[in-house]
């Protein structure tokens, strides 16, 4: 059986964030960090791709292919904050239709700037989907006090 090429690194999720070019981007990323800290209660790990994740779930798929993936997480991407939600937005629909200015894939929610969307509605979406993930798979990670 294959291991996922994405994995936790062990490198420095500040110096990680500090190196993000754009000053605004930068800040933007940094409080989503705190953000999604506080949401998850875990502290935050960089992966291999430049991704911040949070705690971990083991998924299996019906082929067989299992492994560890974050339980929720973020990267700052050339074209916008990509912030992955697992559990996806289906079930989100009120949170999203509060959020703002925002475009999504199958998990990812992109984000130009945090102004442009509102900050509480982000923080209740990954505070619901943290708690679905924790209540639909084992989930292991280091939790913060």
């Amino acid at each position: 059986m294959t291991e996922n090429k994405t994995r936790p690194t062990g490198d420095d999720v500040a110096a990680l964030l500090d190196a993000i070019a754009d000053p605004q981007r930068r800040a933007d990323a940094q409080t989503v960090c705190a953000m999604m800290a506080r949401a998850s209660g875990e502290s935050p790990r960089v992966w291999s791709g430049g991704m911040v994740g949070f705690g971990t779930y083991r998924y299996r798929y019906e082929s067989g292919r299992e492994g560890e993936w974050f339980i929720t997480g973020f990267a700052s991407r050339a074209a916008a904050l990509t912030l992955y939600v697992m559990d996806g937005f289906p079930q989100h629909r009120e949170l999203m239709a509060r959020l703002g200015k925002h475009k999504t894939g199958k998990s990812c929610l992109y984000i130009k700037r945090l102004a442009d969307v509102d900050v509480q509605a982000l923080e209740e979406l990954v505070t619901r989907s943290v708690a679905h993930m924790r209540g639909a798979y084992e989930t292991t990670g280091e939790a913060r006090g």
